[in-house]
C-alpha cells in the first residue's frame, strides 16, 4: 500500500543503500558538490558523477506534522522533514522523523540516518542526536538566477486584450459531466465577448486531456473541441506552464504571433463530485504502483499532498520571520467576508478569527480553513487581439504585463526554504516588463490553494517587505474592501472553490469591468493575478483599456 520508487540504474544508489546502513548520493569530484536528486552529469561542469557514502548526519531545516490519513500503513500524526545534509547543506532531503514526538521536532534539530524496508526499497527515515537544537537567523539558501532583461523593446501584451469571460455553476459535488461544466462555460465566455464559435480559431487549457483522473479535466482540447467542433488553427493543453494561467500567457502568445485571432481559454474541474463516485464504487484505496520522477522522493513518506510541502516552508518562515497561526488566519477570515458577498461563492457564512484558530489541524501550521475548497466547475476566458477587442461587446481588457521566469530550481525541497516555492521569479519578472510598479494596484487576485501562498505571493510581488507578510494582512484591514489592497474580493479558492488558478483571471475582469456589485473596488484599473501552488508559477497584470 505504501508508493515506492521504481528502482533505476539511476537511482538505486539511493534506494537501496539501506541494505548495508550507508546513506549514498551522487557527487561531482571537480565542484566539491552533492547532487540530489540524481542527474546524468553535473549541471555546474558539465563532467560525470560518482557515487558518494555520507555520515547521514543533517539537521531538520523544515517541517510539517500531517493529521490527514493518507496512507493505510501510516497513521497520523507523523512528522514529515526536510533535512539539510551535512556534507552539503544546499543538498536536502524529504523524510519522516521517528523515535521522537512528532510534535517535538523543531528546524534545527540535528538527525542521524535509519532505514525501513519496503519489498527491494529502503527508505531513509531519520531520528534525533539528541544533540541540542542549532540556533540559526539563516539557512543555507541557493542563489536566485537574475531576473533576465527583456530582450526586446516590442512587447506582445501590447497586442492581445482579454474580450469575454465565462463561469458554469461552480458547487460541491454537482454530479454532473465535467464536459458539460466546461461546454457552459466556453459557451458563456463566447456570447460575453459578442462573438459566436465560429469565430474562435483557437483553443488553450491546462492541464490538457488526462482523461478526467481524480476531477482534474474535462478531458482537455480533444474532448472540448469534439463538442463544441471549433476546428481551431491553433491549440495548446498542457501541465508545464507558469501556473495554470500559464495556458491563457500560450493563447496570448498565438495571438500576438498572427496564428489566430480569438482563442478560448478553458479550465475545469470536478473534484467533489469525482471523489464521491469513486466511494460510491468503493473502490478503496489501489495498490499503489512503482513510481518515478519527482513524486518518487516523497510519496513515500505519506507527503501526499502539495500541503505538506507548502507547510514545510511555511514553517520555515514562521521560525525566521515570527509569523503566526493567527496573522496566517487572517486572509481566510476575510476571503470569507468577501465570499459573503459573492452569491457564486461555495462558502459564505461569517467566520471569526477564533473559527479559524479552532479548526482541526491538516498539517502544521495549516488547518482546515487555510486550505482551499474542492468543487466542480468551468472558468473560460476569451483572449483576442488588440486591434478586433475594441469592436466587441465589453470594453477590452488589458494585459500590461506576464511574470513567468524561472529563477530557482522546480524539485520542492531543493529551492527556497521560506516561501512557496516557484514564485519569487515570476513575481519580480512580471514588474521588469512594466512601468507599473506595486503602488498601482487597486485589487490583488493571488492564487491561495493554502493561506501561505497568498502570503508568499504577496511578499514575493513585492506589496510587503520579505517576511513582513504575517503583519501585513493581520487584522485584515489592508487586504479589505476599502483597504489599501483588497485581495480575493471574490473569496478566492478558500471560499469560493478551488477553479485552479482561473477563477482570479475571471474576477479580476469582473472588477475592472466595475461589474462586481456589492464587492466592486472603487476605481478599479489596475489588478494583478497569479496562479501556480504545486508546480511553477505565473502572474499577470491587467488594466482597463487607457488608451
Amino acid at each position: 500500500m505504501r508508493p515506492l520508487p521504481e528502482l533505476t540504474p539511476e537511482n538505486e544508489h539511493y534506494w537501496m543503500a539501506g541494505a548495508d546502513g550507508v546513506l549514498r548520493i551522487q557527487w561531482c569530484a571537480s565542484c566539491d558538490l552533492g547532487i540530489h536528486p540524481p542527474l546524468p552529469a553535473c549541471p555546474h561542469c558539465a563532467q560525470g558523477l560518482e557515487v558518494r557514502d555520507l555520515s547521514g548526519r543533517g539537521t531538520v531545516v523544515g517541517v510539517t506534522v500531517n493529521h490527514q490519513q493518507w496512507l493505510p500503513d501510516l497513521a497520523p500524526p507523523y512528522a514529515v522533514v526536510v533535512i539539510a545534509l551535512d556534507e552539503d547543506p544546499l543538498v536536502r532531503i524529504t523524510s519522516l522523523m521517528v523515535e521522537s514526538d512528532p510534535d517535538s521536532v523543531e528546524i534545527g534539530l540535528p538527525v542521524e540516518i535509519r532505514f525501513e524496508q519496503h519489498e527491494d526499497v529502503w527508505l531513509p527515515l531519520f531520528a534525533p542526536t539528541g544533540e541540542a537544537v542549532v540556533e540559526r537567523d539563516e539557512w543555507p539558501q541557493p542563489p536566485l538566477a537574475p531576473v533576465r532583461p527583456m530582450p526586446t523593446k516590442q512587447r506582445f501584451e501590447d497586442a492581445v486584450a482579454i474580450t469575454g469571460i465565462g463561469m458554469s455553476d461552480v458547487g460541491r459535488r454537482l454530479d454532473r459531466d465535467p464536459l458539460s461544466l466546461a461546454v457552459d462555460a466556453c459557451r458563456s465566455a463566447v456570447a460575453d465577448a459578442g462573438l459566436v464559435l465560429d469565430d474562435i480559431d483557437g483553443l488553450s487549457t491546462y492541464p490538457g486531456g488526462m482523461g478526467g483522473g481524480g476531477g482534474f479535466s474535462e478531458g482537455g482540447v480533444h474532448a472540448v473541441e469534439e463538442a463544441l467542433r471549433i476546428h481551431p488553427t491553433w491549440f495548446s493543453g498542457g501541465l508545464e506552464t507558469s501556473g495554470q494561467n500559464g495556458s491563457i500567457v500560450n493563447a496570448m502568445l498565438a495571438v500576438a504571433a498572427g496564428l489566430c485571432r480569438h482563442v478560448l481559454c478553458f479550465r475545469t474541474v470536478w473534484e467533489s463530485t469525482s471523489a464521491l463516485r469513486g466511494n460510491r464504487r468503493g473502490t478503496g484505496v489501489p495498490a499503489a504502483p512503482r513510481m518515478g520522477g519527482e513524486m518518487q522522493w516523497r510519496l513515500p513518506y505519506g507527503a501526499m499532498s502539495a500541503a505538506n510541502w507548502i507547510a514545510v516552508n511555511a514553517s520555515h518562515h514562521f521560525r525566521r520571520y515570527g509569523t503566526t497561526r493567527e496573522q496566517l488566519g487572517w486572509i481566510p477570515v476575510t476571503q470569507r467576508r468577501h465570499a459573503g458577498l459573492n452569491p457564486a461563492a461555495i462558502y459564505r457564512d461569517p467566520m471569526t478569527i477564533e473559527d479559524y484558530l479552532g479548526a482541526r489541524m491538516i498539517t502544521t501550521p495549516f488547518g482546515l480553513y487555510d486550505c482551499d475548497v474542492p468543487c466542480d466547475g468551468s472558468v473560460a476566458v476569451v483572449v483576442s487581439a488588440l486591434d478586433a477587442a475594441r469592436d466587441l461587446a465589453h470594453p477590452a481588457i488589458r494585459v500590461d504585463a506576464v511574470g513567468t521566469q524561472l529563477r530557482e530550481r522546480i524539485p520542492w525541497d531543493q529551492g527556497t526554504l521560506v516561501h512557496e516555492q516557484l514564485v519569487w521569479g515570476p513575481a519580480q519578472h512580471l514588474w521588469s516588463r512594466t512601468d507599473l510598479t506595486p503602488d498601482d494596484v487597486d485589487l490583488a487576485c493571488l492564487y491561495d490553494g493554502f493561506s501561505f501562498n497568498c502570503l508568499t505571493w504577496l511578499e514575493a510581488l513585492g506589496f510587503c517587505g520579505r517576511g513582513e507578510g504575517g503583519a501585513f494582512v493581520e487584522g485584515g484591514e489592508r487586504i479589505s474592501l476599502g483597504g489599501s489592497l483588497p485581495l480575493n474580493t471574490h473569496g478566492g479558492q478558500l471560499s469560493g472553490g478551488r477553479t485552479h488558478g482561473y477563477g482570479f483571471v475571471h474576477e479580476a475582469v469582473v472588477q475592472l469591468r466595475g461589474d462586481a456589485g456589492e464587492r466592486q473596488v472603487a476605481g478599479a484599473e489596475v489588478a494583478v493575478t497569479s496562479s501556480g501552488g504545486g508546480h511553477p508559477g505565473g502572474a499577470i497584470l491587467f488594466t482597463t483599456d487607457r488608451g
